[in-house]
């Protein structure tokens, strides 16, 4: 397959699969009840879900290699996730309820990449970056890496050493690549999204790593194409992506665009029911969406040359004095 296959079939994935996410978040579903307070009895069921749709959005606005039309729904998503959060308040909200829980951090990134920006949540996190019990706290390594470049990404001081950072994830370690196993799957895939910031910085992922994923990425896509997971098997393409390897994906690219449904719905395995309740389709197939966006837009830059910037006109919000608790 000739690069300008893999380009036209990530083209055509990524934007059914944006505007898939556009008919829920525009129809009103994805958002909180209005009750919602900063304790989340279930973080996963759409707190979670909304700095999801905000990384795909954001980077798709950061990277600026899709059309017109797609650029203008990112915007829109991203936006009603934004309001969602109530422009970063509910983010303030849960950080200062909450300081050793890093997720405020990893979702306000995703927002900050686009241009928005709440400065009293930013005042918080520079505070909480200098304390050694924040730092301390414990975290797989691969999330302590997804700290590490979310306070990169909004101009944290940088107290990190990332070489130590690598080592630590199995990735690092570069050991026997027959025995990954699912989950491990999804920690090596992150641990090159963050190492790289999604592609934007290639050169911060350490040669090894590099010659390691070479090697052994197009047998991981094999294995996760034969067994339909489909999901991972996106998360697979993002890394050929984020390593410069875009021939590594071609048959993934292929799949998922056999796999895609008329509609832009891309299952998250071949197992999982595609028709039914919609509350219940965004919640079984959200993610797998954003990881199509995401994957398209990291191929996409990586073939054609992405800003890495914030478009021009995107809002830059400062808002977000400290409310009144």
């Amino acid at each position: 397959m000739t690069d300008s296959q893999i380009i036209g079939l990530a083209q055509q994935v990524g934007s059914k699969s944006l505007r898939w996410l556009h008919s829920f978040y525009e129809g009103g579903l994805g958002g909180f009840q209005e009750d919602v307070t900063t304790d989340l009895a279930n973080p996963n069921e759409i707190y979670k879900p909304l700095g999801e749709v905000a990384l795909a959005t954001g980077l798709l606005l950061r990277e600026g290699v899709a059309g017109a039309d797609d650029t203008r729904i990112a915007r829109q998503v991203i936006d009603l996730a934004w309001a969602e959060l109530r422009e970063g308040d509910l983010l303030y909200d849960r950080q200062l309820r909450y300081p050793l829980m890093t997720d405020p951090l990893e979702v306000y990134v995703h927002f900050a990449r686009a241009g928005f920006r709440h400065r009293a949540l930013e005042e918080q996190l520079a505070t909480l970056n200098r304390l050694h019990s924040v730092r301390a706290a414990e975290q797989l390594p691969s999330r302590r890496l997804a700290s590490a470049n979310a306070r990169r990404v909004i101009g944290l001081d940088q107290l990190e050493d990332w070489d130590e950072l690598a080592a630590a994830t199995w990735l690092g370690a570069t050991p026997e690549p027959w025995i990954i196993d699912w989950l491990t799957a999804y920690y090596v895939t992150h641990s090159v999204f963050h190492l790289t910031d999604w592609g934007a910085r290639p050169e911060c992922l350490p040669p090894h790593i590099r010659d390691y994923l070479r090697d052994w990425l197009p047998a991981w896509l094999d294995v996760w194409q034969e067994v339909g997971h489909w999901d991972l098997v996106g998360e697979l393409l993002i890394v050929a992506a984020c390593i410069g390897e875009l021939d590594h994906g071609a048959t993934g690219w292929a799949a998922l665009a056999s796999a895609q449904q008329p509609d832009g719905l891309l299952p998250k395995d071949a197992n999982t029911a595609t028709q039914g309740d919609p509350a219940q389709l965004l919640t079984d197939h959200g993610h797998t969406a954003v990881v199509a966006v995401v994957a398209a837009t990291t191929t996409l830059a990586r073939a054609l040359g992405g800003t890495t910037g914030v478009p021009a006109g995107a809002p830059t919000v400062a808002a977000g004095a400290p409310p009144e608790n």
